[in-house]
């Protein structure tokens, strides 16, 4: 393997006309040189050097490797550069997939503090649920992926080969009608609405509404089912059913014509950023996850 260390010594020698010469202009010794000159030969498999008398001349091969070297040498220093800038933060990109409530509320803050922090590192957002966010992240679609998690799933065996950034614990809140019955009660029970018509969300919060109803001992009745958070909150304000979502869902918009209640027994989802190992050591990744962590903090 030709090294980048050989191939200065061979552009030194070629311009000096000498090993004294070239290692004077190096700031290194005549056979630290000599040495560097053997082993670049041997790499190469070939003499690059034709030694007459005091002074040096190159051979064919020796003249295509010094006419290569000074393209080779000017990428590998631009690249250095370039790693530097990222390791320095001051540039760098981090691809970043996020839940749609994600997305209106903790990226917002900790996008605009990385951003601040360090401008020369882009972030690009997309939108996508889990396990869709999980998949981009382990096919090298996406840096970091926003994720959620409820309580008692088995997410945890399925990212047991990810980086897990805790960020917060969501509470599902009830969501009802300003004008129901159930409107005004500090806290209600999931089997108190048994008999309601059901607004669902997203696949992966249907199916919890559906465990978590079933463990009340009865079966939700869903008549409308949207991924979209605005719209379950504004068919419950039309008056057209109840549902239960995410504080983060509620938190980004106004529920008109709806109020929100308490719903005992408390049930959570788990918010984290994931990432792959290797990526976590990657400084403008590592920056990302800690502004993701601090604007759930806030």
């Amino acid at each position: 393997m030709i090294e980048a260390r050989h191939l200065r010594v061979l552009r030194a020698v070629a311009a000096t006309g000498s090993f004294s010469a070239a290692a004077r202009e190096l700031g290194c010794t005549q056979p630290a040189v000599s040495q560097q000159m053997k082993a670049l030969e041997s790499s190469a498999g070939t003499p690059l050097l034709i030694r007459t008398g005091r002074e040096m001349r190159l051979t064919q091969a020796g003249e295509a490797l010094v006419r290569h070297a000074a393209g080779i040498l000017a990428g590998l220093t631009a690249a250095e550069e370039e790693v530097a800038a990222i390791a320095g933060l001051r540039a760098g990109r981090v691809r970043l997939v996020s839940f749609p409530s994600g997305s209106s509320t903790l990226v917002p803050c900790a996008l605009a503090a990385l951003r601040a922090a360090h401008p020369g590192t882009r972030v690009s957002l997309v939108e996508a649920e889990p396990p869709r966010s999980v998949e981009m992240l382990r096919e090298g679609d996406c840096d970091v992926a926003l994720a959620f998690r409820y309580e008692g799933a088995t997410a945890a065996e399925e990212w047991a080969d990810l980086v897990v950034r805790p960020l917060l614990a969501d509470r599902l809140v009830g969501l009802v009608p300003e004008g129901h019955r159930l409107a005004d009660a500090e806290s209600v029970t999931i089997g108190e609405f048994a008999d309601e018509s059901w607004i669902a969300g997203c696949p992966r919060c249907r199916r919890q509404l559906v465990e978590v109803c079933e463990s009340a001992g009865f079966v939700p009745r869903i008549d409308f089912a949207t991924d979209d958070y605005p719209a379950v909150i504004g068919l419950v304000g039309a008056g057209l059913g109840v549902a239960v979502l995410p504080e983060l869902a509620i938190e980004s918009v106004r529920p008109k014509g709806a109020r929100t209640v308490t719903v005992e027994p408390a049930v959570q989802r788990e918010i984290v950023a994931l990432t792959l190992p290797d990526l976590a050591q990657v400084p403008a990744v590592a920056a990302t996850l800690d502004h993701l962590a601090r604007a759930a903090s806030r």
